[in-house]
Formats: C-alpha cells, sequence, structure tokens
C-alpha cells in the first residue's frame, strides 16, 4: 500500500518561495502519476500540477504557470513542489496524490492515494 506524507508548508509573505515535500513508503513512486492539489477554507479541493516520470511531463493549473514547478526523485522515492513568487491567494492545504493511470490529465477523482495535507500560508 503506497503511503504518502506531506511537510515544508508554512507562513511566508507574498513574493516569497516555498518548497513542499511529498515523501513515499510502502511502494515506488516513480510508478504512479503524482499530483498536488490545495484546498482553501470553504473551497473545493482542486487540481495544482501533475507529473509523469516516465517522460517528465507535466501539467500546471493556469493560476500556477510560470511560478510553480513540480518534479520527483527517484532515489528518494519523494516528489516537490517548489513554489515561487507566492500570492496571498496561494493560501491552503496542499495535498499530494498519486494513481496508476499514466497521464497527467484528469481530475481529482483519478487519484487513488492521498497525504494528510501541509498548510501553506501567504500573508500580503
Amino acid at each position: 500500500q503506497l503511503q504518502l506524507v506531506e511537510s515544508g508548508g508554512g507562513l511566508v509573505q507574498a513574493g516569497e518561495s516555498l518548497r513542499i515535500t511529498c515523501a513515499a513508503t510502502g511502494r515506488t513512486l516513480g510508478t504512479y502519476t503524482v499530483g498536488w492539489f490545495r484546498q482553501a477554507p470553504g473551497k473545493e479541493r482542486e487540481f495544482v500540477a501533475a507529473f509523469r516520470w516516465v517522460d517528465d511531463m507535466e501539467r500546471y493549473a493556469e493560476s500556477v504557470k510560470g511560478r510553480f514547478t513540480i518534479s520527483g526523485d527517484r532515489t528518494k522515492n519523494m516528489a516537490y513542489l517548489q513554489m515561487n513568487n507566492l500570492k496571498p491567494e496561494d493560501t491552503a492545504v496542499y495535498y499530494c496524490a498519486a494513481k496508476t493511470w499514466p497521464t497527467v490529465e484528469g481530475s481529482k477523482n483519478d487519484y487513488d492515494y492521498w497525504g494528510q495535507g501541509t498548510q501553506v500560508t501567504v500573508s500580503s
């Protein structure tokens, strides 16, 4: 059973950067497509970015394109989300997710495994 644990969240000011980490145990993360999602208070969980290991294919939400970068490290069984030029509207709980289907397309309903989330707060 794949288990995911996020870390690295925190409080930053607008314009600053933060990298959050997704650590996998139980199975090899590189055999899954990895996604990052976020959920702000009172809002639905939304897609942020997805990464496919086999060819490093990436996909981003329009709201984060050019500011966020998703990546993975096979040797550490980890995935990352580098977030630059953060804005107050990026404030949310960020979740790491994984799915067996090898496509970066699709919605949150396609993902089989989820972490518990890490809080990112951006002050203005």
